[in-house]
């Protein structure tokens, strides 16, 4: 079989991966990559397929949480080249982020990387369509000496609060702090001045309660005066 031949093959075997297991931190659901390679490797022999990786990029920050203990955070860019026994071949590049205390964040990132890139090759299905945007990422903030930029932005979900179940209410709602903390960090600033803001232009008594437009409209807002003083040189 051609590598087309042998990718519809292993879907036709893999039949859907069920979220069995649970975030303990977080309480959503999901499958672990285990899971996933028990699912894919008898129906890869099966299929006469095998992958590749191939590490494009890597990017490592050492970040601290709210406990005050250092972690290591990796996110890698991966490329996977499935190839069939006839050599002809597809790939897929995709991103994994991992997180530990010692020497395996790098290990987790692939191992994520790796799970996602089947999930989207062989569209694996689950038993129970989550859309990612309700799963939180780590309870972490990078330490302010990194010399590595953030990207992280406002959640951008386009939902209000009050429209999602209370769990993940609960999961934006850390969300934010940590967005806002990561933000004021090295600067004059505290939660409650970003809670005044919120105050002052809303009728809301906390900027947990904020829409999404509203609380990426403060989030701005906050962001600006920062650079503004920092242009300033205060």
């Amino acid at each position: 079989m051609n590598i087309y031949q042998a990718i519809h093959g292993v879907m036709t075997d893999v039949g859907a991966i069920g979220k069995d297991k649970k975030n303990q931190q977080q309480g959503f659901m999901y499958r672990g990559v285990d899971d996933v390679m028990n699912a894919l490797q008898p129906a890869f022999v099966h299929n006469n397929i095998f992958v590749v990786p191939e590490v494009l990029e890597q990017t490592r920050e050492e970040r601290t949480t709210a406990k005050g203990a250092q972690l290591l955070y990796s996110i890698i860019k991966v490329k996977f080249t499935f190839y069939a026994d006839d050599g002809t071949n597809v790939s897929a590049t995709v991103v994994g982020e991992g997180m530990d205390s010692a020497d395996k964040s790098s290990n987790k990132a692939m191992s994520v990387a790796f799970k996602y890139a089947c999930f989207q090759v062989f569209c694996i299905p689950t038993e129970e369509m989550v859309d990612p945007d309700s799963e939180s990422p780590p309870q972490s903030t990078r330490k302010p000496q990194s010399s590595v930029q953030s990207t992280q932005k406002p959640i951008q979900q386009a939902y209000d609060n009050s429209s999602r179940p209370a769990s993940t209410v609960k999961e934006i709602k850390s969300q934010r702090t940590l967005q806002l903390e990561y933000l004021i960090n090295g600067t004059s600033h505290t939660l409650d001045e970003a809670n005044d803001f919120a105050l002052k232009g809303y009728n809301v008594k906390s900027y947990e309660e904020l829409t999404i437009p509203q609380f990426n409209n403060l989030y701005d807002r906050l962001q600006k005066k920062i650079e503004k003083e920092k242009s300033d040189g205060k």
